[in-house]
């Protein structure tokens, strides 16, 4: 058995979206830092999640290599083939069969012969039942639903296992057990349920790697020789191809016969199954009321792993017009398997008010009104994601909400805190937000006035507070940005730093007063120039001195040598 899920992430591609905890019906998603990943004992892979992933995160299991793991073991592997090819393949029986055998297979067999067992033995159960619900086996992801969420509707199950599994009992029965069973088809859940009956099915594989397998092999169907004496195995089927078709299996039932007292209903999605079941009292009932329940909406046709770009109502006629029916239907079952489906609910931990209360606080959810249940995080309800939080799957940063709050407390903190004045203008002129201190550098005596509102200077028209509006105006024209140096206005400079924010549409400035900064510097300069006039004078002065003194020490010193030369001439 593979122990890895049929659906998993690739963490570098998941984009904090958090779409699949919205999409996924039953909340099978862990999110840690940033990343969403699968639960694996939670998620029923129904694949939903894989089909509305909008970076492609969420992958698929590739079950080829152990395929090919089989054939290079020898085994004889016999394909189950679901029904739904018919609609998804432009390809004839024989070219089918020869494009798989052309991949390794043996043999190739149609799992609808299955659901023709299926169908005969449900009516049969259907008829000698006594009044009740009855739910039908065949969709793999309805009975993992039923088993983990609602497991007092598992005994409701038929005890019929499903197509899928009848069929290859079927074929180990007439071919050996020692040959082995592939099931092909649009379903994930198919491989849930092969991991979990290894016995019967060897492996799964899905419609998108039946493509990726002979695109891998370089398979061309117009090179291949067809043989015509290739067919299904054992038989070709019949009716069973109405199966994955919303109501294909009722219909087949129909055909076998059931009793007039029972009622027959077509279900297709998780959704509509919730809302068929909500409220019912199964002990009330007074009639058989048997549900071909099916996971994806209008079934099979439409798998998450159908791998067909064609119309859903294309496939469903081109899979009608090619099933052919019996004139006479067996009324007992060739091969029987029965099986009962037990209750497996999921474990869910025990959260308190208390602890609902302070996660909820965490997220800065602090009164119900703050509750807005906006659904941006994936949960339907702001409780729900606190208890996601509590339990370890959810984290604070997926509330939209409230990294919006953390967003705008930081940028308005920092526009508080700022010395520079700061402002944004709309493309309408008028003033989107403003800080204190361009309140205080530009509103004069009309500060204290805007000071005291709420919103400030918002709303106000940019062009009454400041005389150089223009630059605003250039900027929302041209989108690029400006710096003005010492702008002067009136008696005082300024240092302007304009961006656009939002081309034509939001423009911004930081404006800094460097008036006193540059009378500051002026003053500096005059001091250094004065200190350097006088340090030149003391020079000037200091050279004079030591030059006057020079000439009178040499003056002397010669009037000295002198005396002494005339002393000597007279000895």
């Amino acid at each position: 058995m593979n122990n890895v899920s049929p659906v998993y992430t690739l963490k570098n591609e998941c984009h904090d979206c958090y779409k699949c905890v919205r999409e996924c019906h039953i909340k099978a998603i862990k999110v840690s830092d940033g990343s969403a990943s699968v639960i694996d004992n939670k998620c029923i892979a129904c694949g939903h999640c894989v089909k509305v992933c909008p970076s492609g995160a969420k992958k698929v299991r590739n079950d080829i290599d152990k395929v090919k793991t089989l054939m290079v073991m020898q085994k004889k592997i016999y394909v189950s083939l679901a029904p739904s090819w018919a609609g998804v393949y432009d390809l004839t029986p024989e070219q089918m069969i020869a494009v798989l055998k052309k991949l390794g297979f043996y043999a190739v067999s149609e799992t609808a012969l299955g659901a023709q067992q299926v169908s005969i033995k449900t009516a049969e159960v259907l008829n000698n039942s006594p009044n009740g619900l009855y739910i039908s086996s065949a969709c793999p992801v309805i009975v993992d639903y039923i088993r983990l969420y609602k497991p007092e509707l598992a005994k409701n199950i038929v005890n019929v296992a499903s197509p899928a599994l009848t069929h290859a009992k079927m074929l180990k029965e007439q071919y050996g057990n020692d040959i082995c069973v592939v099931f092909i088809g649009p379903c994930i859940g198919k491989k849930n349920e092969s991991d979990n009956n290894t016995d019967y099915i060897s492996a799964s594989l899905t419609f998108d790697e039946l493509n990726y397998w002979i695109s891998e092999e370089f398979i061309n169907v117009s090179e291949l020789d067809i043989n015509s004496e290739d067919k299904f195995v054992p038989e070709e089927a019949y009716e069973g191809s109405l199966y994955p078709i919303e109501g294909g299996m009722n219909d087949t039932i129909k055909k076998v016969g059931v009793n007039d007292d029972v009622t027959l209903l077509n279900i297709s999605g998780l959704d509509s199954f919730d809302r068929a079941i909500d409220g019912l009292d199964i002990n009330s009932l007074d009639k058989k009321v048997f549900i071909e329940a099916l996971s994806c909406d209008t079934g099979c046709i439409n798998g998450p792993c159908l791998s067909s770009n064609k119309a859903g109502i294309i496939i469903t006629s081109e899979i009608l017009s090619k099933v052919k029916f019996r004139n006479n239907i067996p009324k007992i079952a060739e091969v029987v398997f029965e099986k009962d489906y037990t209750e497996n609910p999921v474990e869910e931990n025990e959260v308190s008010f208390a602890e609902i209360t302070k996660a909820l606080n965490r997220i800065g959810k602090h009164a119900p009104e703050d509750e807005l249940n906006c659904g941006g995080c994936g949960y339907s309800t702001c409780r729900d994601m606190a208890k996601a939080l509590v339990t370890g799957d959810a984290e604070p940063s997926m509330c939209v909400s409230y990294m919006r709050k953390i967003a705008m407390r930081k940028a308005a903190a920092m526009l508080r805190c700022m010395p520079s004045a700061i402002v944004m203008v709309d493309k309408n002129l008028d003033i989107v937000e403003a800080n204190e201190a361009f309140m205080r550098m530009f509103c004069g005596e009309m500060y204290e006035i805007f000071a005291s509102r709420k919103e400030g200077l918002a709303g106000a028209s940019i062009d009454r507070i400041i005389s150089f509006s223009n630059i605003f105006v250039e900027l929302l024209k041209s989108g690029g940005d400006m710096h003005k140096s010492h702008y002067q206005v009136k008696n005082r400079l300024y240092d302007i730093n304009a961006f656009t924010i939002e081309k034509g549409e939001i423009v911004g400035a930081v404006i800094t007063d460097v008036t006193k900064v540059e009378i500051d510097r002026e003053k500096i300069a005059a001091k250094a120039k004065e200190v350097i006039t006088k340090n030149i004078a003391k020079v000037q002065e200091i050279a004079c001195l030591l030059g006057e003194h020079m000439v009178e020490t040499e003056v002397l010193l010669n009037s000295i040598a002198q005396d002494y030369s005339n002393s000597d001439e007279e000895e």
